[in-house]
């Protein structure tokens, strides 16, 4: 069964411009559930994170003040968005759902999160709309917790994970891939443990190459036992932020292919649906929609 964490009760706080981009987290259940790719069985409601979970990847410090809104306006200038105790709420929604499908993935092969991808957290920052990092926090639970030994993550969002290259650079069993734009956000890189920084204006063909010709020998060489794959779909010619120029069907292909390769391999995957900017939001939830829609063909 296709699982997906999502809230239906929950609204984003923002409002306005700063809301745009966050509706697609109410269009693509929407969506799925009109196409018939998913059911409301699909759809599964995050529960609480502690704090414990949370301070094992950000430090008490930075965390103290997210809870307690002290964050200083330099930092909040750098996260992009205004702190409010709402938006703190959504992104421990967000990391609870990346791990509850953790444990999803593992019964069913794949899981997803509506939201999620926040690549941009590192330890003690938030940058770029993100404010914790779900999957950092999710696969260092899963290693706490002898749920995995091994761990690939695989970051395909147009930025460079830099938050998750940061959080992991002395962690051994967690493999850190990001392919990205080269010239574009974060202008301050981390060192992922691998990275693919690509020169604005790639496409399809040179896109797709680099990633068939990458993939795999990471997979054998690293032999992981879990995958996190942020599916941006912020690479999009359409895309505002991108610099990028794939079609939804190389986009699709990439997601496909990824997926592909968790199977051939019995390594089960979680999914956070990172960033897309097009100005047209129907180009937005199309493209993330077909990373469900090959999901369910190849899985169910």
């Amino acid at each position: 069964m296709l699982k997906i964490a999502f809230d239906p009760k929950y609204k984003h706080p923002l409002q306005g411009n700063h809301r745009f981009p966050m509706l697609k987290y109410e269009l693509i259940p929407a969506q799925l559930l009109h196409e018939g790719i998913i059911t409301q069985e699909s759809l599964f409601t995050p529960g609480d994170l502690t704090e414990e979970v949370i301070l094992s990847t950000h430090d008490a410090d930075y965390w103290q003040q997210l809870r307690d809104q002290t964050l200083p306006p330099k930092e909040q200038r750098r996260i992009g968005f205004p702190l409010s105790p709402e938006l703190v709420a959504r992104e421990k929604l967000i990391a609870a759902g990346t791990i509850e499908g953790c444990r999803y993935a593992q019964l069913y092969g794949l899981a997803f999160n509506v939201a999620g991808g926040t690549h941009h957290a590192g330890t003690n920052w938030g940058e770029g709309f993100c404010l914790l990092n779900d999957q950092g926090i999710a696969a260092n639970y899963l290693l706490n917790n002898n749920l995995a030994s091994s761990i690939l993550i695989i970051d395909l969002d147009v930025h460079q994970g830099n938050g998750t290259a940061q959080i992991f650079e002395h962690t051994p069993s967690v493999f850190t891939f990001s392919m990205h734009g080269a010239n574009n956000f974060p202008f301050r890189k981390e060192k992922s443990d691998l990275d693919i920084g690509l020169p604005d204006g790639t496409g399809d063909e040179e896109y797709l190459s680099l990633l068939k010709a990458t993939l795999p020998k990471l997979i054998a060489q690293q032999k992981p036992d879990f995958i996190f794959y942020l599916s941006g779909v912020d690479v999009l010619a359409t895309d505002q932020l991108g610099k990028m120029t794939l079609s939804k069907a190389a986009c699709k292909e990439r997601d496909r292919f990824v997926f592909e390769q968790c199977i051939t391999n019995k390594i089960p995957v979680q999914v956070s649906m990172g960033g897309g900017y097009s100005p047209n939001i129907r180009d937005i939830v199309d493209a993330h929609c077909n990373t469900y829609r090959v999901a369910n063909e190849l899985y169910f």
